[in-house]
């Protein structure tokens, strides 16, 4: 869309007209457009509807689009029939305006990757066959691309070739984590593709299974000395990725990341995995960050594959953190551009922007409110609830509460109640954390946003603002 060429209508209600006319004026001057702003009788937009709408719209005659509040929720066909220029919904939120106009203009596509993601379910011997699978199937689900069996050292998995077959009918590619040569000849037979994994104790059983095997030194400090594992497997025309053990933080972490540079230096072609577990499951530290860094290390050196786990905690979205992060890597590397405003999937305990009404735009709020409604906002550190000739700010959820209930001439009903003790725990969660508060809005988490408070609020809107 070339919004310089653009004569846009906006549409909204009486308490939120200051504010958008100061936000639309800000956009009309960087992006060129012209604009005129109808305010409908009503004057919360968010209670609007398309039906509602239409037999009040007025839109001048050279309009060539009408946005409508986000929030004015259902089909636009009554509103569309109504003029003979497109029609659509604008943000939820007005102060979202500026990305609502950049996206529409510079979408990024984030379809390719390079890396590929084996996720490893410890200790499969001990899982139930049938939880077994749906674990693997929810891996999938989050991008991985193969599902690693992990064994238990010291005990033989006769059962292997019934699990791996169980998960290939499914539709999954598997590999088997053992340096058992029976385990690993039985998983092969049964048709997994991958074995993690060989050094010299276990290379020469490699020929007989016929699938490729992750090579790990023998002692990682004298990584070099790999090269006769590879050697062997070479003559043998088994094929092969290197994984040069990523260590903990504490036990050579740094000196282990040079190890995966020296090594693509030394063998630039050959294939080359990371297992990144040793980091995100042994770092106090949310896992995210971790991922997508090792994942930019991965996508520079052309390290074709990661091995990861999600046991602890923190780190139990791995698979799909680093789903995520191969996207965003290889398209910043390709493009030549910095990972940002490229995705806000990964950033999760704050937000990527914080966009709060003035002081000014408050108090007009605050003057103009006419129903028993409350409006629930953030700003200058504080929340603030406003409603019909009351306003309550303050950093304490429970005062402000109890404040509220004072002024409140007949007492507040226990639903009402509810829904306005949940808000303002969300409001405190936002201010604490630096995240964007919006009202019956949910907070945003990145990829793991809810998506079920939206229809909650529809079920009650009587208590909305």
């Amino acid at each position: 869309m070339d919004l310089a060429s653009e004569v846009i209508h906006f549409v909204t209600g009486r308490l939120a007209e200051r504010a958008l006319r100061e936000e639309v004026e800000r956009l009309a001057q960087r992006f060129g457009f012209r604009y005129s702003i109808q305010v409908l009788p009503i004057s919360v937009a968010a209670l609007m509807t398309p039906q509602w709408i239409a037999p009040r719209l007025e839109a001048p005659p050279d309009a060539t689009l009408v946005i409508i509040p986000g929030y004015a929720l259902g089909d636009l066909g009554p509103i569309q029939a109504a003029v003979p220029i497109p029609v659509c919904h604008g943000p939820k939120d007005l102060r979202e305006l500026s990305e609502f106009f950049g996206v529409s203009r510079q979408g990024v596509s984030l379809d390719a990757y390079d890396i590929q993601i084996i996720a490893e379910i410890n200790h499969a011997p001990d899982i139930p066959p049938e939880r077994l699978l749906a674990e693997a199937l929810a891996l999938r689900q989050s991008g991985a691309d193969v599902i690693d069996l992990g064994c238990n050292p010291g005990a033989t998995w006769h059962e292997v070739d019934e699990a791996v077959r169980r998960l290939l009918e499914s539709g999954l590619q598997v590999s088997i984590d053992s340096f058992n040569p029976e385990e690993v000849r039985r998983a092969a037979a049964a048709g997994a593709e991958l074995v993690l994994s060989v050094n010299s104790s276990n290379v020469h059983a490699a020929a007989e299974w016929g699938i490729e095997v992750v090579v790990v030194p023998d002692d990682p400090q004298r990584w070099e000395a790999m090269e006769s594992t590879l050697e062997i497997l070479d003559r043998a025309r088994v094929p092969f990725r290197i994984d040069l053990i990523l260590e903990p933080i504490g036990f050579g972490f740094a000196a282990s990341l040079l190890r995966y540079q020296a090594a693509r230096q030394r063998w630039p072609q050959a294939a080359m995995m990371m297992g990144i577990g040793n980091l995100t499951e042994l770092s106090d530290v949310d896992s995210a960050g971790l991922n997508f860094m090792l994942l930019a290390l991965c996508q520079e050196w052309q390290i074709d594959s990661v091995l990861t786990t999600q046991v602890i905690n923190w780190a139990r979205s791995s698979v799909r953190e680093c789903d995520l992060a191969r996207r965003m890597v290889r398209h910043a590397i390709e493009q030549r551009v910095p990972p940002k405003r490229l995705s806000e999937d990964l950033v999760m305990l704050r937000d990527p922007r914080m966009r709060e009404f003035s002081a000014e735009i408050i108090e007009q709020m605050a003057s103009e409110i006419r129903d028993a409604n409350y409006r629930i906002m953030n700003a200058a550190g504080l929340t603030h609830v406003l409603g019909h000739g009351d306003r309550v700010s303050g950093s304490d959820p429970f005062e402000i509460f109890d404040r509220l209930v004072e002024l409140a001439p007949k007492g507040i009903d226990p639903s009402h109640a509810f829904y306005l003790g949940y808000e303002l725990c969300k409001a405190e969660l936002a201010r604490l954390l630096g995240k964007q508060y919006s009202q019956d809005e949910p907070l945003r988490w990145g990829f793991l946003t809810p998506s079920l408070e939206p229809k909650h609020r529809l079920s009650r809107r009587r208590h909305r603002d």
